[in-house]
């Protein structure tokens, strides 16, 4: 497929243009002009570009790309991994914001359809648009604890509020710092990526409970839905899976 046809398709896939976000998403480095595979990371590093070179891929599309609020100069970091890519002609395509809001196939609609929950309402602001999503549960929250790890292996919690669960909200990443929109939203338990020591007292004090899956973790399930939505389209895929355990 040509790249810019891609890079096109993944755009209005994902809305990218509906949000403000610091990253810029879409197309940030340009490659060779033909795409026949994709791999997939959730960030871009230089250890993801290696890995995408080896496995002969022509395009790495991540959550967290490289260019966030612009570039200021072409130096240190940058500079290396703008030469690398450009070397290998390998391009680079990011989603941040769009990914995580996306209402089919990402992180937070994910993470909420992985324990049983439709997500019904948005939820998460963020630069007046909504990110994350709430559903409604009537479950025990040592069973929506018991459904998350068998996906995510051993996760983080706050126990603070009750044990019946019925409305639960998803912000992947740093979302500890919604609690005081999720006791606005009637939300019982919100699940997470970072431990945030800020939000122990607030999230004690409001009786909330929190799962934190770490902040990789929270954000797999979009950039491997989205890798299957582009395998659909004709395109070969494979996911590059480099976990900080942060």
């Amino acid at each position: 497929m040509d790249l810019n046809q891609l890079a096109d398709f993944l755009d209005e896939y994902l809305r990218i243009h509906e949000y403000q976000d610091a990253s810029i998403n879409g197309l940030q480095v340009e490659g060779i002009g033909v795409v026949e595979k994709a791999a997939f990371a959730v960030d871009a590093s230089m250890e993801a570009f290696r890995r995408a070179v080896e496995i002969d891929a022509d395009i790495l599309i991540v959550h967290h790309g490289i260019i966030w609020n612009g570039i200021e100069r072409i130096s240190g970091t940058i500079r290396e991994r703008l030469k690398f890519l450009l070397e290998n002609e390998l391009s680079l395509y990011a989603a941040h914001i769009p990914l995580d809001a996306h209402p089919e196939i990402g992180n937070n609609a994910m993470i909420l359809r992985m324990v049983g929950i439709e997500p019904e309402e948005g939820f998460g602001d963020y630069r007046g648009r909504k990110i994350g999503f709430a559903g409604y549960a009537n479950l025990e929250f040592e069973e929506i604890l018991e459904r998350l790890e068998d996906r995510f292996g051993e996760v983080g919690y706050m126990k603070f509020g009750k044990d019946e669960i019925e409305k639960v909200a998803a912000v992947s990443g740093r979302g500890a710092g919604y609690v005081e929109e999720a006791l606005g939203a009637g939300v019982d338990l919100l699940i997470t990526g970072e431990i945030e020591h800020s939000a122990y007292h607030p999230a004690r004090e409001a009786e909330m409970n929190i799962i934190y899956l770490g902040h990789y973790s929270s954000e797999t399930p979009g950039i491997r839905a989205l890798m299957n939505v582009v395998a659909d389209i004709g395109i070969d895929v494979e996911f590059i899976d480099i976990p900080t355990d942060l």
